[in-house]
């Protein structure tokens, strides 16, 4: 039995239900449960918001270009993406931004996730290419930022760094690689370096990189936002196939949820007053064409076992 088969055949289709949180986005990414409320980015919308558990919304901050990853830094500041200008910015507690760290040279596309251990060290990566102009896919690099805005390669050749997570005590940095149909864990060394790559969970065989429409198609499975429970086990977002996956490390498929028709899933996270809410971002698409213009993209609760674990 082939990978594909397996993933397929082994899977335990869920019926939970899902109720919405809030609606009206541009499209929802990078979610978040920090200080009692929700935060979340909307990328064509160009700004980070918080969303309360009964559904009161405030715009946290404006990112012109186009905000993604969010974290917090050990004095409370807020760590933001802006994907297009290869930027993380922070936001001090006192409401003033600055610029934390540049990562043009880096980046081969959009800066995209990123993920803060309790020290204010942070790990982001890039889409590696131009997904939004159909460029054909290249690997590209993890980057280390630390506390004080150094920058520095932890690793290459990753295939389109995506969803990440940090785990077993902030000893362990789990990356999805939304083209390699993977998990990749790596140990964290004390400076925040990284060690002992490894897969973690190979969901579908990689595809062999090629052109955009020769990779396309070999994608079973597009990991994107992510989560980890207080078990060690990932609820993942597939961008492609419309469901979030519920997977232990070596690749079980424990769950899987279907999104509501018309919809697809791009990220989740666990979170609520007692962390066992998970929170989906769903749109329509992921296509920035379609959802620039759009207010259709909506967050999605449903309530689940197992709490949350780890970082974020």
């Amino acid at each position: 039995m082939g990978l594909i088969d397996h993933f397929t055949r082994g899977t335990n289709l869920s019926s939970r239900q899902f109720e919405t949180l809030h609606s009206g986005g541009g499209f929802f990414e990078s979610p978040r449960w920090h200080d009692g409320k929700w935060f979340v980015s909307d990328f064509y919308h160009h700004e980070v918001i918080s969303v309360t558990e009964d559904g009161n919304v405030k715009v946290e901050m404006a990112v012109e270009n186009q905000p993604s990853g969010i974290g917090w830094l050990p004095d409370g500041s807020m760590l933001v993406v802006s994907m297009k200008d290869h930027c993380i910015l922070r936001k001090a507690m006192d409401g003033s931004i600055a610029v934390h760290a540049r990562l043009s040279s880096y980046c081969n596309g959009p800066l995209n996730d990123l993920v803060v251990d309790s020290k204010g060290n942070a790990w982001v990566g890039d889409f590696g290419f131009d997904l939004m102009n159909f460029q054909d896919p290249s690997p590209t690099n993890l980057v280390l930022v630390k506390p004080n805005g150094e920058t520095t390669v932890v690793a290459t050749e990753m295939l389109f760094p995506n969803g990440m997570v940090i785990i077993d005590d902030e000893n362990t940095l789990v990356v999805g690689e939304t083209l390699g149909c993977r998990y990749t864990a790596f140990d964290i060394n004390d400076d925040g370096s990284l060690s002992n790559r490894r897969v973690f969970a190979q969901l579908a065989p990689t595809p062999t990189i090629g052109t955009f429409n020769d990779v396309l198609p070999q994608i079973a499975v597009a990991p994107d936002g992510c989560c980890v429970d207080s078990d060690g086990n990932l609820w993942i977002a597939d961008a492609l196939g419309n469901r979030l996956l519920h997977i232990t490390e070596g690749a079980e498929i424990l769950e899987e949820i279907k999104a509501p028709e018309g919809l697809g899933f791009f990220a989740c996270m666990l979170g609520g007053s007692d962390g066992k809410t998970l929170l989906a971002c769903a749109a329509p698409d992921f296509m920035e064409a379609n959802r620039i213009l759009s207010d259709d993209a909506v967050l999605l609760v449903t309530t689940v076992e197992t709490a949350h674990g780890g970082k974020p």
